[in-house]
């Protein structure tokens, strides 16, 4: 189930749950999840059929402390992070392990301007954090010239 999640093989991915005989919240040796790897590479159909089940942890995270939705921002995936959110089940403040960065600054660093308003849209993501090097999200966007995400900040 994971291989065919994190291919985007829609079709593999319906039957294997269609037989009831799949754990999918099936983890690798990183702790990631189909769900997880589906979310990281924006196969939005997969995304859905998972959530679909009831049965997923929407809000895994893998040894490094990313989760589905910190995957889907930080490679702009704007309908995955949109079905993420609407599940109401993630936290969009979680920081990963290495640099203490969440799904908002992955997005804003690499100025996915349509996935930093659906986060900031949810009210509560933190604008204001900094990550574990002592930068904060404003400077580190102001450095990359990512001129509309600094609007949105």
């Amino acid at each position: 189930l994971c291989q065919a999640a994190e291919s985007g093989h829609e079709a593999v991915v319906k039957l294997l749950l269609e037989t009831g005989k799949v754990d999918v919240d099936v983890k690798d040796r990183y702790g990631r999840t189909p769900l997880w790897q589906a979310a990281k590479n924006g196969h939005e159909t997969v995304v859905k059929l998972l959530l679909e089940t009831g049965k997923v942890d929407v809000d895994v995270k893998d040894r490094y402390g990313r989760t589905p939705l910190w995957q889907a921002a930080e490679n702009g995936h704007e309908m995955v992070v949109k079905l993420l959110l609407e599940t109401g089940k993630v936290d969009v403040n979680a920081k990963d392990s290495d640099y203490g960065r969440t799904p908002l600054w992955q997005a804003a660093e690499r100025g996915y301007e349509a996935v930093v308003k659906l986060l900031l849209e949810t009210g509560k993501a933190d604008v204001n954090l900094k990550d574990r090097n002592g930068f904060t999200l404003l400077s580190q966007v102001t450095d990359r010239g990512h001129e509309a995400v600094v609007k949105l900040l």
